[in-house]
C-alpha cells in the first residue's frame, strides 16, 4: 500500500513536471507564432522538402525531400528558424496526418493559402509529446 502510494505521487509529481514519456513537455522553442487565424487551424502555405529532416525529439516531425508540408504556424523570437505544420505519406490515406515543428530551411513555399499575420501566444500544448 505505502508503495502504491508513492509510486502514486511519484508520477503525479513528474506528469506535473512534464517529464513522463508519454505526455512530456519539453522546452519552449518560442513565446509567439504567427498563424493564418487565431487557432491556427488554416495552413499558411503549402510546401514541398528540399531535403531530409531527421527530427531530434517528439516537438518535430521527419520529413522526406519531395513531401509535401502544409505550414500552419511560424515562430517568432528566438524560435523563428522553425515553422510548424503536418505531413501526409505519400498517397493520401497512408499514414494519419503528423504535426510538429521543422527548419525553415529545410522546406521550400510554393502555395500560399492564407496570410500569416495573426500573432499568436504559444501555450504548453505547442511543445508537449503526445
Amino acid at each position: 500500500m505505502a508503495n502504491t502510494r508513492l509510486w502514486a505521487r511519484a508520477a503525479l509529481l513528474g506528469a506535473l513536471l512534464g517529464l513522463v514519456q508519454g505526455g512530456r513537455q519539453l522546452g519552449k522553442l518560442a513565446e509567439k507564432k504567427l498563424c493564418a487565424d487565431a487557432d491556427c487551424s488554416h495552413p499558411i502555405s503549402i510546401a514541398v522538402a528540399v531535403q531530409d529532416y531527421i527530427a531530434p525529439d517528439c516537438r518535430f516531425i521527419p520529413i522526406q525531400r519531395g513531401q509535401v508540408v502544409y505550414v500552419f504556424s511560424k515562430l517568432k523570437g528566438r524560435g523563428r528558424l522553425f515553422w510548424g505544420g503536418s505531413v501526409q505519406g505519400d498517397y493520401y490515406g497512408e499514414h494519419p496526418a503528423r504535426l510538429g515543428f521543422f527548419p525553415s530551411s529545410v522546406v521550400q513555399e510554393n502555395q500560399y493559402l492564407k496570410p500569416g499575420k495573426v500573432e499568436v501566444k504559444t501555450d504548453q500544448w505547442d511543445f508537449s509529446c503526445q
